[in-house]
């Protein structure tokens, strides 16, 4: 029998496990969490005028369209987007040899069936060449084409399939960067070394369709509004003809849309937000079609001059490439950026 005096005391001092941490309180975690309108510039001076500058400056960055660039710049920044566009651009213009190489054997091909054009051809270097090392140079050239097709086509082939499954490994892993929540890659991004090439193999062939799909939306909508207006003879009439460039205009973005769409919605593992998605999409094929317009008129002018007959091609296709890959990663991180209300995610499964 024990009393109050004797009986045993429960030892506190030794304990097998760790004492329980103190729940944080609302305010604690209030003031651990960084206020949404804190200023962006915290600075102020003994000129009015100054101050009022730098007040105009925090109301301006609190808008939600400049708030939402500033965050997705700032992400774009810190998840190396400028380093990912330049080796997209990279092993962009690297995959354009083995797709010239098969260029060169398809010419092969068609050349071998056609004995009259290849003779019309060789007499037209005769004519225009007054070099005749270098006319001889181009005989050779063509005829190797001719002989060696097959092999040429086929090792440039499997040369282009196999840069063509790595850069879309490389555009995917730049996509994924820019969508992720984290930074850091999760385990679930680790993926086996077959089931990686497999799965870019088959993105690939989807980017493939899609191209294939623009371009003959653009191609067929062209001819299309040509005959039309031809049959109607509106050709001549000059009030109409910003209206039909116009058109050609919108349909040129809607192709750009769906093939932006597909890398958006395909490349990354997770699925993103719909309207996010909708209007990132939007921006990406409206910025494309303003590359492709500057494109258009810069690059006969970069290559009239004696370097840039030699050199602007090259440049201008790394430019294309370059700023290609910026707008794609940019619009990418302005997606996962994005924070609208009641805007659900797209279907499918979701990796965090």
């Amino acid at each position: 029998m024990t009393t109050p005096d004797n009986r045993e005391k429960r030892p506190t001092n030794e304990l097998e496990y760790e004492p329980v941490v103190a729940l944080e309180t609302q305010q604690e975690q209030a003031q651990s969490q960084p206020a949404e309108n804190e200023p962006l510039v915290k600075l102020k001076t003994s000129n009015a005028a100054v101050n009022s500058t730098i007040s105009a400056v925090n109301k301006t960055v609190r808008q939600p369209i400049i708030a939402h660039l500033l965050r997705a710049a700032e992400r774009f920044n810190d998840r190396l987007g400028n380093q990912f566009g330049a080796a997209i651009t990279y092993f962009s213009f690297l995959s354009l040899i083995p797709i010239m190489m098969v260029a060169f054997a398809a010419g092969g091909y068609v050349l071998a069936s056609h004995p009259t054009l290849l003779e019309d051809i060789f007499a037209k270097i005769l004519e225009n060449v007054s070099d005749p090392t270098l006319a001889a140079t181009l005989k050779n050239t063509i005829n190797t084409a001719v002989q060696q097709r097959t092999t040429v086509g086929l090792v440039g082939l499997l040369i282009a399939l196999y840069s063509g499954i790595n850069w879309m490994g490389n555009l995917r892993e730049a996509v994924r960067a820019q969508s992720r929540d984290k930074w850091e890659r999760s385990p679930q991004d680790q993926e086996k070394f077959w089931v990686k090439y497999l799965r870019d193999f088959i993105s690939l062939i989807g980017l493939l369709v899609a191209l294939i799909v623009t371009l003959s939306i653009t191609s067929i909508s062209g001819s299309a509004q040509a005959l039309l207006i031809g049959l109607l003879h509106l050709g001549d009439i000059e009030w109409l003809k910003p209206a039909w460039h116009m058109v050609g205009l919108a349909i040129s973005i809607f192709a750009n849309y769906l093939l932006f769409f597909w890398i958006f919605w395909r490349l990354p593992r997770h699925r993103p937000r719909r309207k996010a998605l909708i209007r990132g999409t939007l921006i990406a094929a409206i910025g494309f079609e303003v590359i492709k317009i500057i494109m258009t008129y810069s690059l006969p002018k970069l290559v009239s001059s004696p370097s840039g007959a030699a050199f602007g091609s090259v440049l201008g296709l790394m430019a294309f490439f370059y700023f290609f890959a910026r707008l794609t990663l940019f619009c990418a991180a302005w997606i996962a950026t994005a924070e609208y209300k009641d805007d659900p995610r797209m279907p499918g499964k979701t990796h965090k």
